[in-house]
């Protein structure tokens, strides 16, 4: 049996015993009455060997041992500075269960996030109140585990728990609202009110530009869920403009890191740490992979344009130490800027070819 969607009426009268300190022992992922408990931490509970599993590969793997000292027995005098420790543990928690959960939302594990979203909404309305902004990205996390389930209804409930927090809290500011409008225009995408979604990217668009600037990688994101839009629309022109947005952006920026990354290699003689994680890869992997595919199957046949995104596969994965890969998608650029005489690209690809050399050539396993 699947672990449960968060509801959050149901959840606030049976929180887990050692959230909160009580007696009765209930299960961490559903909250009925638990009847086995983690061997190692001895503090969390379960109904059934099922959610305790769930829970472990969710996120309990990697906050077990942390849990210890939030949820054993204490004082009731405790200190001042004993309080202050115990909030900054509970925020280290919140930490570990957003990124935990936005690696797995990344990989399109969505029932897997659930156990690490449901523990960072917990967490944070434990920590901050119910009239924080702090507790709006928990919220949206939860919203989009349940979008990519087809919860539909329960996303909603949560997004609109994170809109009234938002409205609620005079510190929310465009990079939080940018983030809600986004998970609400992908409710919207999901429920098939195109126009719905549209005027939230917009939005999300407007608030990430404020934040970050019209140019972000950020703000790019607005770009193509706004083009996947007008591509369900049939408004083709529309979505091949945004996408070449998506792809100039991306390329700006990927070409700057392959810089900055081959100076530091050159100065320490050692590889650089790429500043995209793995996470944020498959993000961008999977959204040039449809800005090229979306190329391929146009009528205009841009090789231009083709060249420009698979060069910035090309670079994604360089970066990512998979020479396999990168090299693939290389000749894909190194073909299609031939196409077009002296192309400005094809002295780049050649570059980024030349470093590949020498590089081993199978796919890396994950």
């Amino acid at each position: 049996m699947a672990a449960e969607p968060f509801v959050l009426g149901s959840r606030a009268k049976t929180t887990p015993s050692g959230l909160q300190g009580g007696t009765e022992k209930l299960c961490e992922l559903c909250g009925a009455r638990a009847h086995l408990q983690c061997p190692k931490c001895r503090v969390t509970f379960y109904c059934n060997a099922e959610h305790q599993q769930a829970d472990w590969v969710g996120i309990h793997e990697r906050i077990c041992e942390l849990l210890v000292p939030i949820r054993s027995p204490t004082n009731s005098s405790l200190q001042r500075a004993g309080r202050i420790e115990m909030q900054l543990k509970k925020a280290e928690l919140i930490d570990i269960c957003r990124l935990v959960a936005q690696d797995k939302l990344s990989e399109g594990k969505y029932q897997e996030s659930l156990p690490a979203a449901e523990f960072c909404l917990r967490s944070s309305l434990d920590v901050h109140g119910s009239s924080c902004v702090q507790i709006v990205p928990a919220y949206l996390l939860l919203a989009e585990a349940n979008i990519g389930l087809r919860n539909l209804s329960m996303a909603a409930e949560l997004l609109s728990q994170a809109e009234w927090a938002a409205f609620k809290s005079p510190e929310c500011g465009p990079a939080v609202r940018h983030r809600l409008h986004r998970s609400l225009g992908r409710l919207h995408v999901a429920t098939g009110n195109l126009e719905a979604a549209l005027f939230n990217f917009a939005n999300d668009i407007y608030f990430s530009s404020e934040e970050y600037d019209v140019d972000s990688t950020v703000t790019c994101g607005g770009y193509f869920l706004m083009a996947e839009v007008f591509v369900q629309q049939g408004k083709m022109p529309i979505a091949h403009s945004l996408y070449s947005e998506v792809a100039r952006i991306w390329h700006c920026h990927l070409t700057e890191l392959v810089k900055t990354h081959n100076q530091y290699a050159r100065d320490s003689n050692v590889l650089a740490e790429s500043s995209i994680d793995r996470a944020q890869r498959a993000d961008v992997d999977k959204m040039l992979r449809t800005v090229l595919e979306f190329e391929q199957n146009d009528f205009r046949k841009d090789s231009t344009q083709t060249a420009l995104v698979a060069h910035c596969l090309a670079m994604l994965w360089f970066l990512g130490e998979d020479s396999f890969k990168a090299r693939g998608f290389c000749n894909m650029a190194l073909q299609a800027s031939q196409l077009i005489p002296n192309h400005d690209l094809t002295k780049p690809i050649c570059g980024l070819l030349q470093l590949l050399q020498g590089l081993p050539t199978e796919p890396l396993c994950f």
